[in-house]
């Protein structure tokens, strides 16, 4: 006997109960999203306004953004980097500008005003003396009556931490020729030598320290076409280099 096969029972109806839950999940993941995004901005009213609009839409519970943001807010540097500058760059200038003041007194003390200038470069602290109070017209020896001044300035010049000394000679733009020196450049170089000696000879400086360079005319600071320009281009120059450079490197 034939056994009837049973009809399977087909409504046309589709089991659709999985769609409530991936709904949810579309929703959670939508939520995540935009709980990141949200953290990530530092608008503290849209982040406020859209907590308040996720607490209506998750029941009226506590608002998942009503924590603080995990993301700091960046804090805004009002100076800027002020060419990279750094406390040790800024305590190294600091030392520059007292070692500049002593210097300052000893000119005002010695009424030396005319004859003397510092001032602070991006290279270090720059001191400027005219060659009239130290040397006699084409020589290179330093007058006798002013090597005490060039002993007094030597005994300036030390420093717990030590520090590179630059000893310049510059001249004006006449041209000399003698059998002592056949161009200004000789002569600039000579008085730099002769003024860093009294310096390091008359204070037991370490001359390592030390050394000196001569530009003759070739660096004027005024015109040589008068008289008081070319006596300020007849000059020597001792830098004082700083320890620390603008962007917080060590000068070695």
């Amino acid at each position: 006997m034939s056994r009837k096969r049973k009809k399977k029972k087909d409504d046309g109806h589709i089991d659709e109960s999985w769609l409530l839950p991936y709904a949810d999940l579309l929703t959670l993941l939508l939520a995540l999203f935009i709980v990141l995004f949200a953290s990530s901005s530092v608008d503290e009213k849209k982040l406020s306004k859209m907590s308040a609009i996720f607490s209506e839409i998750f029941d009226g519970g506590t608002g998942v953004m009503q924590s603080p943001s995990p993301t700091p807010t960046p804090s805004i540097d009002t100076k800027g980097d002020q060419g990279n500058e750094n406390s040790a760059y800024l305590e190294d200038q600091q030392s520059l500008e007292e070692i500049q003041s002593a210097i300052d007194d000893y000119i005002a003390v010695n009424e030396l005003e005319n004859q003397f200038q510092t001032q602070l470069i991006e290279e270090g602290l720059l001191i400027t003396i005219r060659d009239s109070i130290l040397f006699e017209s084409g020589k290179a020896t330093i007058k006798p009556e002013y090597s005490k001044m060039a002993k007094d300035i030597g005994s300036l010049l030390k420093f717990e931490e030590p520090r590179q000394i630059v000893v310049t000679g510059h001249t004006d733009n006449v041209p000399i020729n003698s059998a002592e020196f056949p161009s200004n450049w000789e002569l600039s170089m000579m008085r730099a030598i002769n003024f860093l000696k009294i310096l390091i000879d008359t204070n037991n400086l370490d001359p390592q320290l030390f050394s000196a360079k001569g530009y003759g005319e070739n660096k004027p600071v005024a015109s040589n076409d008068s008289a008081e320009g070319r006596s300020k281009n007849r000059r020597v120059e001792v830098l004082v280099q700083p320890l620390v450079l603008k962007d917080g490197t060590s000068v070695e």
